[in-house]
């Protein structure tokens, strides 16, 4: 994104951060939003059962993606001494991930739906960037955090779906090397390794089952 700045490009470079403040901030309410419904209040207590990004956006995380592309918010606190299902950590973790889906489908289904009505506003050039830039940034972000490694939402999703022994094995090893290894995945992407081309063509992917107008 710093390139933007550096070619005068502002417009865009607001238009790229205000999507990804939307997506992250919902992302992580998602997160709270379930906690709480699985009788875990800590995000609550702590002020993120919230949509205001003043809560969620962590400075350095923000700032990376503008430096290098890659970055992340707050982590949402949770305590799991307080959940009152097996299923909690599972449905949590997959909230935020669901969050930025549904953002998608209403986004995309909002804009096809507006110009469909006739709205002008709608047709212009920078309500479609907007829009497209909000929709492939939710679809980018839910697929990247399924993604089972280091402390990714996929990490707590992978051993629901493992017998009790390879979870073990997985929650072992991505404990030890799953930081490691995703750091070294988004190394190899910033010096133009295609590590992480997955992401973009199965969010495109979604684009046609996501649409209904």
């Amino acid at each position: 994104m710093i390139q933007l700045l550096y070619r005068g490009d502002f417009a865009l470079f607001l238009t790229i951060l205000l999507a990804i403040v939307i997506s992250l901030s919902f992302h992580e309410f998602g997160h709270a939003f379930v906690a709480k419904l699985y009788g875990d209040d800590t995000a609550q207590r702590a002020g993120r059962l919230t949509l205001n990004p003043l809560a969620h956006l962590d400075f350095m995380g923000l700032l990376m993606v503008v430096m290098v592309g890659f970055g992340y918010a707050k982590p949402v606190p949770t305590n799991p001494r307080n959940f009152n299902s097996r299923w909690a950590h599972l449905f949590i973790s997959a909230a935020g991930p669901g969050m930025n889906l549904l953002v998608a489908i209403i986004a995309l289904n909002f804009f096809n739906a507006s110009l469909h009505w006739g709205w002008p506003f709608m047709a212009t050039r920078g309500a479609h960037e907007f829009f497209q830039l909000l929709i492939g940034i939710n679809l980018i972000l839910m697929v990247f955090n399924l993604i089972p490694l280091g402390a990714l939402d996929g990490h707590y999703m992978l051993p629901y779906f493992l017998t009790r022994k390879w979870a073990a094995y997985y929650q072992y090893y991505n404990g030890r090397y799953g930081n490691m290894a995703l750091l070294g995945m988004v190394m190899l992407s910033l010096i133009g390794v295609p590590v992480f081309r997955f992401v973009w063509s199965f969010g495109n992917a979604l684009l046609p089952f996501i649409s209904f107008i």
